[in-house]
């Protein structure tokens, strides 16, 4: 990972179509594009791919979770619950749809934890947003088993995750929506965007609307069709470059697997030379899209102190719960309330505070975040690089 790493004739082949056709918009313009509808393209295409009925095309993997959350109903007064293990982006959505998020503890596969979302779930919750992190299988079949029994939709979001499978069915295709992210260090990009894929054509329907300003869709399933607008939307429209750029990634997005699963079978055997290391629980290797290499050492300090030799050899892992972008303990703005708000939103409403959080809430994934670091898995992987990371590997272990 990322695909761009393998960028090349393809991409330009796909691109220049869309240049010489003259048209960027993905919508509307038939008689000048020349048969050239490359985000509708790309749609079908990876549809059928991850064996979903439909998919949407959309900006970014975030605007994707705020049109799946939004195709939902999801809104002022719900609660989601997610994972104190993700991307910011995650909670940012839900709280742009005036939403309370809801987190829950990882497990040892550093998703989240099916035990504590039982105990998170409650009247107000509107959905469940598991994310399969450093695209390895959350214990998805778990946690929509639990949803079903409680009537609440599961979002996946596999932003991290294309590509991937559990049990031979695609990471994004359990839930009601799986949502997916294209960006500029994603497995596969299109430079920015994202994806939505379901097999509800109802909400497919609203999704397609949604990303459109609420254009009315009806008469034109996955194009605009008639000049109504069933309710409001937001423009989260992907455009044609994109399109025709993930058309020729998503072609080459099992090779980029193939390549990674090589790669990290080799980071997996270095770092195997440290004393009572353990690796990260993978539910199917098969499935695993092999972006990341995740393992964890006896304690925190032992940690510290083998992280400390590799960054002195320039090839230091990443410490997660140093990581301000993807552990709760580190994320300021939303512990502290941060907002330009005058009147404190989303956080307070009516001079009433909505949500305060804890950072010491999530003890047991601290616990298990602390110890771990991790290896983002390239596609290309040179040898002398794989000779540097082996010998500090080695002297790391004698630490």
């Amino acid at each position: 990972m990322p695909g761009f790493e393998i960028f090349g004739a393809e991409e330009k082949e796909q691109v220049l179509e869309v240049l010489e056709s003259g048209v960027l918009f993905r919508y509307e313009f038939a008689a000048q594009r020349k048969g050239i509808w490359k985000v509708r393209e790309f749609e079908q295409a990876f549809a059928a791919y991850t064996g979903a009925a439909h998919a949407q095309a959309v900006t970014s993997g975030t605007a994707a979770l705020k049109v799946a959350l939004a195709a939902l109903g999801v809104g002022a007064g719900d609660e989601v619950i997610t994972q104190g293990f993700t991307f910011v982006a995650t909670w940012e959505a839900i709280l742009d749809c005036g939403a309370i998020p809801v987190f829950t503890e990882v497990d040892l596969t550093l998703n989240m934890d099916p035990a504590d979302l039982e105990k998170k779930i409650s009247p107000r919750t509107k959905a469940i947003v598991p994310v399969h992190m450093m695209g390895a299988q959350a214990r998805i079949e778990q946690i929509k088993a639990i949803a079903d029994r409680h009537h609440i939709p599961v979002i996946e979001d596999t932003a991290q995750a294309a590509g991937g499978r559990l049990h031979g069915r695609h990471l994004g295709s359990f839930g009601a929506i799986g949502t997916f992210s294209f960006d500029a260090v994603k497995t596969m990009t299109t430079g920015e965007g994202g994806m939505c894929i379901t097999s509800d054509e109802k909400l497919w329907q609203r999704m397609s609307e949604y990303q459109d300003h609420g254009h009315d869709h009806v008469p034109n399933p996955g194009g605009r069709g008639g000049e109504g607008r069933p309710f409001i939307g937001f423009n989260y429209r992907m455009m044609e470059i994109q399109g025709a750029i993930g058309l020729a990634q998503l072609a080459k997005l099992d090779g980029i697997v193939a390549a990674q699963k090589k790669n990290k079978a080799f980071f997996q055997e270095a770092v195997s030379v440290l004393p009572g290391v353990q690796f990260r629980e993978i539910l199917d290797e098969a499935g695993d899209s092999a972006t990341f290499l995740t393992f964890l050492l006896p304690d925190a300090a032992r940690t510290t102190a083998v992280n400390q030799v590799l960054r002195e050899a320039g090839v230091g892992a990443v410490r997660w719960s140093e990581n301000g972008w993807h552990y709760y303990p580190k994320w300021e703005h939303l512990l502290e309330g941060k907002t330009y708000c005058e009147g404190g939103w989303p956080f307070s409403a009516g001079g009433k505070r909505r949500v305060v959080y804890d950072p010491q809430a999530l003890p047991a994934s601290a616990a298990i975040m602390e110890r771990a670091l991790t290896y983002q898995v390239p596609i290309l992987l040179p040898e002398a690089q794989k000779m540097n990371i082996a010998s500090a590997l080695n002297q790391a272990a004698r630490v």
